[in-house]
């Protein structure tokens, strides 16, 4: 184990990313950092199947996408900066994302934030 993970389970909540999740998920991550190509975006919207076929996803991964479960996916070994890519094809912003992942509505998670408007 890398040392300076040592007592990372300790802390709840917490998922790091590591080299070992990165090998572990690696198909899944090479599938939404493709999604800065429009090409691969333009596949994804209009034959969402085809996609998991090209990128070898399994069938949990493809569960994960189709429920855009952003906890699941972090939780899973997925890179934060690649669902990014996936967030923009959905709608979503990072601030939906970490509200989903926290399960609240993003206005509950703007009142938790020192954001004025959402007051």
């Amino acid at each position: 184990m890398n040392p300076q993970l040592e007592g990372i389970e300790d802390l709840t909540g917490t998922y790091p990313f590591d080299v070992a999740q990165s090998i572990k998920c690696i198909r899944i991550n090479r599938f939404f950092w493709r999604m800065r190509e429009k090409a691969w975006r333009d596949l994804f919207t209009t034959n969402r199947q085809a996609a998991y076929d090209e990128a070898k996803l399994t069938d949990v991964e493809r569960d994960l996408v189709d429920r855009v479960d952003w906890l699941g996916l972090i939780q899973y070994g997925v890179c934060f900066f690649v669902l990014e890519k996936y967030a923009r094809i959905v709608g979503i912003t990072n601030l939906g994302m970490y509200a989903s992942m926290r399960g609240e509505t993003l206005e509950a998670f703007l009142k938790t934030r020192r954001v004025p408007a959402a007051a």
